[in-house]
C-alpha cells in the first residue's frame, strides 16, 4: 500500500491538497489527513508541491512497432514497457499501421499482454491501414465479440496515399460493425480512422453522419492536427458529435503541434469531452516527397504527450483541461470506466508530477513502475534500466 500525501490532486478536475491511499489495485480513498490503515505495510510519499493525476491513457500506441514504408530495414522494434511507464502511461492501445502483412493481429495481440503481464493495461485494434481489413478470425464482428482485448477497429486509412482507397459503403460498414459489436459487449466499439494529407480529408465521415443513422462518437479520427486545413474540419465536424483526436506532433509551418492544437481548442470553447491527444508512439513518422517515395523518417514515443500537455499549459490552458485530452477524455471515449479518473474505487493508475510536469512517480494498478523518476520495472529485453 501507498499513501500520497500533501498532494496538488486532479481528478483531473482539481481537488485541492489531499492524501491519496492506493491499496489491492485501486484507489482506496482520497482526502486530507488521511490516516494510513494500521496493521498494514504502508509506504508514505511526501508529494508536497507535486501534482497527483490519473494515469496516461495512450490511445493510439504501435505496440508491435509500425513503419516499414522505406523498405524492412524501416521496419520499428516493438514498444518497450518503460518506453510508456516514464511517460506516465498506465493504459495503452495498440494498433496496426501501414503494414498488415509483415505484421499481424496475433503479433499485436501478444505485446499488449506481454504489457499487461507487466503490470500495464493494454488493449488492441482489430484491423489497420487497409480494406478490407486484416482480422484474428476473419470477421471483425467476431473479433470484437471473442476476443476481450480488441475494442474497436483501426486504425483505417483515409484520405492518403497509403490507404487501399476504401469507397464510402465499405467505411460505413466497417463503422455498423464497430458499433453493434460494442453493443454486444460493452466495448467502446469504435472506427479509429488514420487521416493523411488527401484533399478529401473527412469528407467520408461528413457523409456518412448525413446519410447513415451510426452515432456520430463511433467514427474517431486522428491525426486530425497534421495540416491546418484538415485541423479546420475536425473541429467543425466536432460540433456534430465526432470525436477528435489530435497527436503530439511538433509544430510545422501548417500544422498546429499537440500543444497549439488544445490551446485552439481551449480558446474556441469547442466541446471540452471530444477532444484527445494521442502519441503514435512506436510509429513511423513519415516525410514523403510528390511520388510518394520516403524521404524522412522520425519515429512517435508517448513521452511527447506530457511535453504537448506543458506546451498547451505555457500557452494559457488550465492544467485539468490539458491533463483531461490524455485521461478521462480517452478513458470515457474508450468506456475504459476504471481509468482516466482520480477517484476511490477507480484502478491505482496514477502519476505524480513536478512543476515541469515530467512524471517522477508512477503506479500502474497500484505496482510501483516509476520511482523518483527512474524505471523500478523494466521488460525482459530492455538493454538499460531507468
Amino acid at each position: 500500500m501507498f499513501l500520497l500525501r500533501n498532494a496538488r490532486a486532479l481528478s483531473p478536475d482539481p481537488l485541492g491538497a489531499v492524501d491519496v491511499l492506493l491499496g489491492g489495485g485501486q484507489i482506496l480513498a482520497i482526502g486530507a489527513g488521511l490516516a494510513p490503515p494500521t496493521g498494514l505495510p504502508v509506504e508514505e510519499i511526501d508529494c508536497t508541491g507535486r501534482w497527483v493525476a490519473p494515469g496516461l491513457v495512450d490511445a493510439h500506441t504501435h505496440l508491435a512497432g509500425g513503419g516499414g514504408e522505406g523498405g524492412a530495414r524501416t521496419r520499428v522494434p516493438p514498444v518497450q514497457l518503460t518506453d510508456l511507464t516514464l511517460a506516465g502511461v498506465t493504459t495503452a492501445v495498440g494498433l496496426l499501421g501501414t503494414d498488415c502483412r509483415t505484421r499481424s493481429i496475433a503479433e499485436l495481440l501478444a505485446c499488449a499482454r506481454g504489457l499487461d503481464e507487466l503490470g500495464l493495461t493494454a488493449f488492441a485494434y482489430t484491423g489497420g491501414y487497409e480494406v478490407p481489413v486484416r482480422t484474428l478470425t476473419g470477421s471483425v464482428r467476431d473479433d470484437l465479440v471473442h476476443v476481450d482485448r480488441l475494442i474497436g477497429i483501426g486504425e483505417v486509412a483515409i484520405s492518403d496515399h497509403r490507404s487501399s482507397q476504401p469507397t464510402f459503403d465499405e467505411l460505413v460498414r466497417l463503422a455498423a460493425d464497430a458499433h453493434v459489436s460494442g453493443m454486444l459487449t460493452g466495448k467502446a466499439g469504435i472506427l479509429h480512422l488514420h487521416l493523411g494529407d488527401g484533399a478529401r480529408g473527412l469528407a467520408l465521415v461528413r457523409r456518412a453522419l448525413d446519410e447513415t443513422e451510426i452515432p456520430a462518437r463511433v467514427f474517431q479520427p486522428t491525426h486530425c492536427n497534421r495540416n491546418r486545413r484538415l485541423w479546420q474540419e475536425a473541429k467543425a465536424l466536432s460540433l456534430r458529435g465526432v470525436p477528435i483526436d489530435a497527436t503530439a506532433f511538433e509544430a510545422e509551418e501548417d500544422a498546429p503541434s499537440g500543444g497549439q492544437a488544445i490551446a485552439e481548442w481551449y480558446r474556441e470553447g469547442l466541446p471540452a469531452d471530444r477532444l484527445t491527444l494521442s502519441s503514435d508512439g512506436g510509429g513511423c513518422l513519415p516525410t514523403f516527397d510528390r511520388d510518394g517515395v520516403l524521404t524522412r523518417m522520425e519515429v512517435g514515443a508517448s513521452r511527447a504527450l506530457l511535453r504537448s500537455v506543458r506546451e498547451a499549459v505555457e500557452l494559457g490552458v488550465p492544467l485539468e483541461f490539458a491533463l483531461a485530452t490524455v485521461t478521462r477524455n480517452p478513458a470515457r471515449q474508450l468506456r475504459l470506466a476504471a481509468k482516466g479518473r482520480l477517484e476511490v474505487g477507480a484502478d491505482a493508475d496514477v502519476v505524480v508530477l513536478s512543476d515541469s510536469l515530467a512524471a517522477v512517480e508512477v503506479f500502474a494498478r497500484g505496482a510501483p513502475m516509476v520511482r523518483a523518476g527512474r524505471a523500478v520495472r523494466q521488460g525482459p529485453f530492455e538493454a538499460h534500466p531507468g
